[in-house]
């Protein structure tokens, strides 16, 4: 198979970047009222019992994550039939996915003065369903992409320019809902993803490859390779480290800095809208140092600005502005090398154009996984030392500062020695050097 890749560099490779790109903004834009909106809307809005939604969101999000290695075989089997067959899966999906949104934000009248128990009961099984109909387009989106080849330059551009629209439609989330209201924002998804599908199905084709030979009955799980797992738990390690200061960081602004109110939303544009102009640097610094490194590097980074954060106080407002932009550029390479580093991984075990999806699958799956244990570990241990919302004794600010600051430190040092000692002294058994150009045996 040909590396498609290549043209997302050199003269026209905008063009290339926006058509397999741009399906990344509305993917991100419909998380935040999936995930963020949607708990405070029943809760507040339609007085659905607090513990009895998080058992819901949580059943969920579980049997969504539980469905992503599914999810990836059946991309695979798509992509053996044709491209345009991916497509067609993925439209019907898509369409699901509006309607979805639409049936979780706006519950019919008589669901909502049937009780608590009818409403939690509409809200699941929507859930479900709009949490199926995401996984599947966004599982398909990233194989296709894995599909494409090319050196570990070209890969990281790929990645790039998914990840990069990806942070516009956060951006764009974050703002949306509260000045046009929810209707607007349903709208505009639907319009946003309508877009993306079609630029998406004009966008560089991956190859067709020959089937495998061995029955999917006896293909081995993606788990069953060494290399994936090593790779995986760095995933996992960076992961979590990064999705704890995302659960707290509200907590922190709000109690450790008394910032107010007004500032949250800076703080938050901040972060994302660095992450995003810094990962053109990023790609440029793959081509001197190669993936690895650069994760190496973007690990360093984002330890010591929360070392650095961990010093802050009360009224410490531009400087903690200053901590949002770096760690907002150390993010960049999360957003750039891991998916890129999967994707060489995928050429180099022979099996490129062939199960893609099965490693997405999981990959998707461990992502879910991050914002678990990230609430499993943080939440648990502000409750066990003292911490409530609103507090203001020192002992119990400075466990919000631990938890924070070092606890995401220590699973950044905890990552980056994985990363050095099970995938960047590996190297040359499975990562080709970054002028090297990746293709199918």
């Amino acid at each position: 198979m040909s590396d498609v890749a290549a043209r997302f560099i050199g003269p026209g490779a905008w063009r290339e970047g926006l058509r397999y790109g741009l399906l990344g903004l509305p993917l991100a834009f419909v998380a935040l009222p999936l995930y963020v909106i949607l708990p405070n809307l029943y809760a507040r809005n339609f007085g659905a019992p607090l513990a009895l939604l998080g058992a819901v969101l949580l059943a969920a999000r579980l049997f969504d994550a539980l469905l992503d290695p599914w999810i990836g075989r059946c991309c695979d089997r798509w992509f053996q039939r044709s491209t345009g067959h991916v497509l067609r899966a993925t439209a019907c999906a898509a369409l699901l996915l509006v309607f979805g949104l639409w049936a979780l934000l706006f519950p019919p009248a008589a669901v909502r003065a049937a009780g608590s128990g009818a409403l939690l009961a509409w809200a699941g099984a929507w859930m479900v369903l709009g949490f199926t109909a995401y996984s599947v387009v966004a599982v398909a989106h990233q194989s296709w992409g894995a599909r494409l080849g090319g050196n570990e330059a070209e890969r990281s551009r790929v990645v790039a320019w998914r990840e990069g629209l990806a942070l516009l439609g956060v951006l764009i989330a974050a703002v949306l809902p509260g000045t046009a209201g929810l209707g607007a924002t349903v709208l505009v998804f639907a319009l946003l993803l309508a877009a993306g599908w079609w630029a998406w199905g004009r966008s560089a084709a991956p190859g067709h490859a020959a089937p495998n030979p061995a029955p999917a009955t006896t293909r081995a799980s993606p788990l069953a390779q060494p290399a994936f797992r090593r790779l995986l738990l760095v995933f996992v390690l960076n992961g979590t480290a990064s999705a704890v200061p995302a659960t707290l960081v509200l907590f922190f602004v709000q109690d450790r800095l008394q910032a107010a109110p007004e500032m949250e939303p800076a703080f938050l544009a901040t972060y994302f809208l660095c992450a995003a102009l810094s990962m053109p640097l990023w790609v440029k610094a793959v081509t001197r140092l190669g993936l690895a490194r650069t994760w190496l590097l973007g690990m360093g980074l984002s330890v010591a600005v929360f070392v650095w954060a961990a010093t802050l106080g009360p009224g410490d407002v531009w400087p903690f502005l200053l901590v949002c932009a770096l760690s907002g550029v150390a993010l960049g390479t999360d957003l750039t090398v891991p998916g890129a580093l999967l994707a060489g991984l995928i050429g180099q075990l022979g099996e490129r154009g062939q199960r893609e999806g099965a490693y997405f699958g999981w990959w998707n799956f461990a992502t879910k996984l991050n914002l678990a244990l990230a609430a499993g570990l943080a939440l648990p241990l502000l409750a066990a030392f003292g911490y409530v919302p609103g507090a203001r004794d020192a002992a119990a600010l400075q466990t919000l500062s631990v938890a924070y600051c070092l606890l995401p430190c220590a699973l950044k040092l905890l990552a980056a020695g994985a990363l050095y000692t099970l995938v960047i002294r590996h190297q040359p058994k499975w990562i080709p050097a970054a002028s090297r150009s990746v293709s199918s045996p």
